[in-house]
């Protein structure tokens, strides 16, 4: 049973957890809406070709490849982890280094062997290609971005994006854009694709960066060059901010248009459980001083994300 509970807190199964449940809502709430004139998730003549089946393999591919990078991100590291997080620590502890590696392999392995598959029964081979550089960039994100001044930030932001992206080109068809229905099913989704998926990278970047600040002990022991270390602290507390600012802006303009389009109750619970805490982390931001309060602040942008993406429940009525 250690062993067991070992390895689902080395692939971290709450963020996998977190992967499933936004890629079930985005198809379940915005997608199968926009092609159901009633709302029903269970009509079996939806003009889409990303059914129940493939969507469930697709989200199958999607935790397997975000697994494997879990892994292969605490093997390559150890050293840090262990200046940073002792108490965490799972590999080479309880999990030995060969098994970990083993572990990458394999899952990575059926992430991309499930989506080389998707990709031939969907006639797509947008899914396979992408989902293989999902793995790639993972492994370089461990073994070199994540080390160099906002490029892993950026990466691991994008592959958070990527989550919610993968669902709209999984179902994009350009043979299909003749068909007036299907085009028009495309144009509604591509709207909330950007919106969420913007979110999504905007969020992952502030918190990737706060958790640089949070990690900066074991990064400068191990020769990393992030954010933090190479610029300082307080400039790094800016550069958060000012993404904190343009994502409350940005989100507070899309409640006003929600109003105006009579989104009441999806507006209220967005400006509540949405801009205002992360308001309250810009304020909570420019406090922060010691390594506790940025593993706080960076848990609390962790929840905020997870209520944002909560907000496609009330798409399901909207479209």
């Amino acid at each position: 049973m250690k062993l067991i509970a070992a390895f689902f807190r080395l692939i971290r199964w709450p963020n996998l957890f977190f992967i499933i449940i936004t890629q079930v809502l985005f198809y379940s709430c915005i997608l199968i809406p926009a092609a159901s004139n009633d709302n029903s998730l269970f009509q079996s003549d939806l003009p889409l070709k990303l059914n129940y089946y493939y969507f469930t393999l697709l989200v199958i591919s999607s935790v397997l490849i975000a697994a494997a990078g879990y892994i292969i991100n605490d093997y390559f590291d150890l050293n840090i982890d262990q200046v940073n997080k002792p108490g965490n620590i799972v590999i080479q502890r309880i999990i030995s280094r060969r098994w970990a590696i083993l572990w990458h392999l394999l899952l990575s392995a059926a992430g991309i062997a499930i989506a080389f598959w998707l990709s031939w029964k969907l006639k797509n081979p947008v899914i396979g290609f992408a989902n293989t550089g999902c793995v790639l960039l993972l492994w370089l994100y461990s073994t070199s971005f994540k080390k160099q001044l906002l490029i892993g930030n950026i990466l691991i932001s994008l592959l958070t994006a990527w989550v919610i992206l993968v669902i709209y080109f999984a179902e994009l068809s350009v043979s299909r854009f003749d068909e007036a229905n299907y085009r028009n099913i495309i144009r509604s989704v591509f709207k909330f694709t950007v919106i969420y998926s913007s979110f999504a990278f905007i969020i992952s970047l502030i918190r990737e960066v706060i958790k640089d600040v949070e990690d900066r002990d074991g990064d400068a022991k191990y020769g990393c060059r992030t954010m933090p270390i190479v610029w300082g602290i307080p400039a790094t507390k800016m550069f958060a901010s000012i993404w904190l600012f343009v994502l409350c802006g940005a989100l507070v303009i899309m409640q006003l248009y929600g109003l105006l389009q009579g989104w009441w109750i999806g507006a209220l619970y967005c400006t509540f459980a949405v801009v205002i805490p992360l308001g309250q982390t810009f304020i909570d931001l420019r406090k922060a001083s010691v390594t506790a309060d940025y593993h706080r602040l960076s848990q609390k942008i962790k929840w905020i994300m997870f209520a944002g993406i909560l907000s496609m429940i009330f798409f399901k009525w909207y479209l």
